[in-house]
């Protein structure tokens, strides 16, 4: 009989020790996250969303924001305190993940890296780990007025390389007096404009040239492979606009703003972040507005997407415990798939690349994830390896004005691109 008792004790244990292994570490009571936030501005949604958390599932959720242009610093200080430092921090490019590789847990295989709809704004490590994933991004391209891009006859469906939309812009602008707006705002080379074009116009050229080498890492010297793209969008831009070409050295961002706020171009490249102004100060409609790759011309430019990057990434610390390791990875997952973790993100931080997102009121940030969904690529921010930035980007704003001011050639602005790097590298 005490045999049987016995072997019916032994039966309730194995089974009450199955039944714990069936649940996940995070609802361990001895299991925690503490999340080292650097966006400041996001503080109080992460502790509410945090304290939302933890009464869900009893897991302590710990939320500390970094003060403003003090994150690496923190982040230095707090990843030192062993037991007690960070589960989830920010490694938020490849500068910083040289620094953090070792503290970054393989996320690939994780169940939020299995949520995740792109790849193309993660962070991986030399040995092919998944070190840190991009948990949202900012976007740009060619911001349109449909609005007046059918009011010249044509559609966004009917444009989709460069040729098809070098045809539309100079068909407008041939036709700019009759139709009463033209093609493409000022492309002003004052400082207020011109990093549209030395930076995020520059990122076509080194974007497809750093993808056919396979770079990962900050390059001491470029080619130029893709300049003559390069100059094809430029030249339709400065072509193609109501300002002369001689008149872009004082041509401002405001002066371009305005010029596609008040309807009197149908194309202006900028970003995600100029949709508060256009609906707001200029009461367009977002009915009217749509954002577009910026195409140049290069071979399968039909499947890319707009430009897309992010320095906002997640790591999970791969010296905490293995239950602290799992609460968090359970947290994130939350995170991007819950009711509530999407609503906050959505409010905070526009679009997410994961397949639970909930739309954003920017139309922008919509175009950007229909793209990705649809498997276009993302064309990633490569200007983010440029060194020196500063002087660099100066020195290709000079080549740029004069060549459009007709007193300096193309040259001058490929021996700014591909000289000034190598410049700039040894300099940095």
């Amino acid at each position: 009989m005490k045999k049987l008792i016995a072997l019916i004790l032994v039966a309730l244990l194995a089974v009450t020790c199955f039944a714990c292994s069936k649940n996940s570490v995070a609802n361990d009571k001895t299991a925690s996250v503490y999340y080292l936030n650097f966006k400041p501005e996001a503080d109080a949604a992460w502790k509410e969303l945090a304290a939302k958390y933890t009464e869900a599932t009893g897991v302590p959720v710990t939320v500390v924001t970094a003060a403003s242009n003090t994150y690496t610093e923190t982040l230095t200080a707090e990843l030192d305190k062993g037991a007690s430092a960070p589960t989830l921090f920010q490694c938020s490019n490849m500068a910083g993940l040289d620094t953090w590789a070792d503290y970054c847990y393989d996320l690939a295989g994780s169940p939020v890296y299995a949520e995740m709809t792109t790849s193309d704004f993660n962070l991986m490590k030399k040995t092919g780990e998944v070190a840190s994933i991009g948990f949202c991004y900012e976007c740009f391209g060619i911001i349109v007025n449909k609005t007046l891009l059918e009011k010249a006859g044509y559609t966004l469906d009917q444009i989709t390389d460069f040729a098809s939309l070098k045809a539309a812009v100079e068909d407008i602008h041939s036709r700019a007096a009759e139709l009463g707006f033209d093609a493409f705002t000022s492309s002003g080379m004052d400082s207020s404009s011109s990093w549209r074009f030395s930076g995020h116009l520059a990122n076509m050229p080194l974007f497809y040239e750093f993808r056919d080498d396979g770079v990962t890492a900050q390059p001491a010297t470029i080619t130029g492979k893709y300049l003559e793209n390069f100059k094809n969008i430029w030249d339709l831009y400065i072509n193609n606009s109501a300002t002369d070409p001689t008149q872009l050295a004082s041509a401002t961002g405001d002066q371009a703003e305005a010029e596609f706020g008040e309807g009197k171009a149908v194309f202006y490249q900028n970003g995600s972040w100029e949709y508060a102004n256009l609906t707001g100060k200029f009461a367009m409609s977002p009915d009217s507005l749509a954002m577009i790759p910026i195409y140049c011309g290069v071979a399968g430019e039909e499947n890319a997407a707009v430009c897309a990057g992010t320095e906002n990434h997640w790591s999970v610390n791969s010296k905490a415990s293995e239950v602290d390791i799992q609460a968090t990875l359970d947290f994130i997952y939350w995170v991007v798939t819950s009711e509530e973790g999407t609503t906050m993100m959505a409010k905070e931080f526009g679009p997410i690349p994961f397949k639970n997102a909930k739309a954003s009121d920017n139309v922008f940030f919509n175009d950007a994830n229909e793209q990705l969904a649809a498997g276009k690529y993302v064309v990633t921010w490569a200007f983010n390896y440029t060194p020196n930035v500063d002087p660099w980007r100066a020195g290709v704003v000079a080549a740029m004005t004069q060549y459009s001011a007709g007193v300096g050639s193309w040259d001058d602005v490929v021996t700014a691109f591909v000289a000034g790097w190598a410049t700039q590298y040894a300099a940095q």
